[in-house]
């Protein structure tokens, strides 16, 4: 049904075009589908202007951590394996957000392509562990990948090579909507084009309308699945948990949010809160500004949202229909390279989970959330603080404390191939605590570092790590070029 607005004012002057863009489209489905994606914008953008000017800011009062029984601890739940739950794996389908681009890690095309272990993408180790997955509990666990324009055409030729796999893929685009300025709230794009600068997509939060319109979700449906697992393809830790998938049959919930402590890492992550009575995500762009320093304290706000989350399929086409399925909107003010503002109307996943009958958490080990946004998370997962077995990333049993060690590596090493370029083969840190490296350096084969190890180039100034160096609590600064012989 095409949302219409009265004449005159912003909201007429919008979806007049909104619909000049549609009327550029030739006849079929394409267009059908371009019609669809900007009748949903519109019904976002409504909203926005609505928000604007009616709705109430956050108030901070009203504001608690969650109940006992709005977060359980997994530790609580019933031991189970993958093979007790194979029967329930049967009804299971995995979904990974795939709409990022690497380029924060100086990387071209999707962040899934980037290799991240033993020469193993993220797809990779995504692929090996559902494909163990079904050849352990016989079940056949599909993979499903949500793009976004950035990513689908490259996303499409990789996946080709995982078709001798034991594991069924399936892709579907998020929706592209256009920015639009902030100081006449008209839509920048002047033709339905893929054009810079003129279209983005609009948050995770869009997963529910884009995999309804995919037809995906009823296919689900038909063929007798119940859950859908989803997660950031970066996140390392995010595999299927037999235990919770085990706890969402019993409990009959719609929506279990997997989260985690907070530590002083994860200050900014969203995280449950009880408002009003009712289970709600608390993202940091939604605190009033004289409370941020309130929300990123550890000890008020104790947990965040790793982005684990385990949904209800059919839950999902009912409040997807119910057209009641409002997110919180978050806006995300932006500059052209032009230097025209525009803003951009953005959704989180997590947001839903006040829509679900009996939504709630479940605090997971740290394990769980093994993200890689930045080289020094790369540092990470290349290491022996880690072993590789059936495409998930374990926590080496040698080391002796079962926390990660803060890594902290300077601009030299922010994108992909100059901090490759700076290490001959990963340093051993199964004994580290803290490594923080600023400036030109480079480290030798056979490096091992311990304890806490800073090392610091000033400007100008250049240190090489000699091959077998072993580095206990040890600061290193100045000038130092060593030859390998």
């Amino acid at each position: 049904m095409r949302l219409s607005s009265a004449p005159g004012g912003v909201e007429h002057a919008v979806r007049v075009d909104l619909d000049g863009l549609i009327n550029q489209m030739p006849n079929g489905p394409d267009k059908d589908k371009f019609s669809k994606e900007m009748d949903d914008f519109y019904r976002l953008f409504t909203r926005y202007l609505h928000d604007k000017k009616h709705s109430k800011p956050l108030d901070w009062e009203k504001v608690r951590g969650p109940k006992p029984e709005d977060v359980i601890t997994y530790k609580d739940l019933e031991q189970k394996s993958v093979q007790d739950v194979a029967p329930l794996l049967s009804k299971l389908a995995v979904l990974k957000l795939n709409g990022g681009l690497g380029t924060t890690m100086g990387c071209v095309g999707p962040k899934s392509a980037i290799e991240v272990r033993d020469s193993q993408t993220f797809l990779d180790l995504t692929v090996q562990q559902i494909e163990y997955l079904n050849q352990v509990s016989g079940a056949d666990v599909p993979l499903i990948l949500m793009n976004s324009f950035n990513t689908d055409e490259d996303t499409s030729k990789i996946v080709q090579k995982y078709s001798t796999h034991n594991v069924s893929i399936c892709t579907f685009n998020q929706s592209r909507y256009p920015r639009f300025k902030t100081d006449s709230n008209l839509p920048l794009a002047q033709t339905p084009e893929n054009k810079p600068n003129m279209w983005y997509p609009p948050g995770h939060g869009d997963l529910y309308e884009s995999f309804a319109n995919s037809g995906l979700l009823d296919q689900l449906i038909d063929e007798g699945k119940e859950w859908v697992f989803v997660s950031n393809v970066d996140n390392l830790g995010a595999t299927v948990d037999p235990v919770i998938l085990q706890h969402m049959a019993d409990t009959g919930a719609e929506f279990v949010m997997e989260v985690t402590d907070k530590t002083k890492a994860d200050i900014k992550g969203g995280t449950i809160i009880d408002y009003d009575g009712q289970v709600r995500l608390l993202e940091i762009a939604q605190v009033p500004k004289a409370h941020v320093d309130d929300f990123k304290r550890v000890k008020k706000f104790k947990i965040f949202n790793t982005n684990n989350l385990w949904i209800s399929i059919k839950a999902i086409k009912r409040l997807v229909a119910s057209q009641k399925f409002d997110l919180d909107l978050i806006v995300n003010n932006k500059t052209t390279d032009d230097g025209t503002a525009v803003i951009q109307l953005e959704t989180a996943v997590g947001a839903a989970i006040k829509h679900f009958a009996g939504a709630h958490g479940v605090n997971v080990p740290r394990s769980r959330f093994l993200p890689v946004k930045s080289t020094s998370d790369l540092f990470l997962v290349t290491s022996d603080l880690y072993l590789l077995e059936n495409g998930e990333l374990r926590l080496n049993p040698k080391r002796t404390f079962k926390t990660v060690p803060v890594v902290k590596l300077g601009d030299h090493f922010k994108k992909v191939n100059d901090y490759l370029a700076r290490f001959k083969t990963p340093p051993q840190i199964l004994e580290l605590d803290h490594l923080t490296v600023t400036g030109d350096v480079s480290f030798s084969s056979d490096v091992t570092l311990e304890g806490t190890v800073i090392i610091v180039a000033n400007h100008g100034a250049h240190i090489d790590i000699p091959r077998g160096a072993i580095l206990n609590d040890k600061v290193v600064s100045g000038d130092l070029r060593l030859l390998d012989h």
